[in-house]
């Protein structure tokens, strides 16, 4: 089961039957992300597969997954905003089990688009699965 505030998300997008509003709405709520400090744009944080720049900075506390993450390209900040809203804040163990392909179908990412951002967004999960599994 998916975070709370992506629940929210779903629930917006049902609202929504514009891709052009829910690419707006995207776009926005990677426009209200803190951004990465530029001290962990670095190799190491670094998402290879992306067309874009894309940066993401994992964190454990007590038990739970938590990620700050950025990019040069809007539409994907947006998708990074997407992500944590699914992802932080779950247990760590959970992080794993969670079908992201699923959850994300559900706003019907994957129909909208395009194959470079399809294949980066699949790259950030995989990145975020990684981090917590070595975790």
């Amino acid at each position: 089961m998916a975070q709370a505030a992506f629940e929210e998300v779903v629930e917006d997008f049902e609202f929504l039957e514009d891709w052009e509003d829910r690419y707006r709405m995207v776009i926005e709520m990677g426009k209200s992300m803190e951004p990465l400090p530029d001290a962990l744009k670095v190799p190491t944080t670094k998402v290879e597969g992306c067309a874009s720049q894309v940066w993401l900075h994992p964190a454990v506390e007590d038990g739970r997954f938590h990620f700050q993450g950025d990019s040069d390209a809007m539409i994907v900040r947006g998708l990074i905003a997407v992500l944590h809203r699914l992802y932080d804040g779950l247990p760590v163990g959970e992080v794993g089990k969670l079908d992201a392909r699923a959850e994300l179908g559900r706003l019907g990412l994957n129909d909208h688009l395009s194959a470079q951002r399809s294949n980066g967004l699949r790259a950030m999960v995989e990145r975020i699965r990684e981090y917590a599994a070595a975790a």
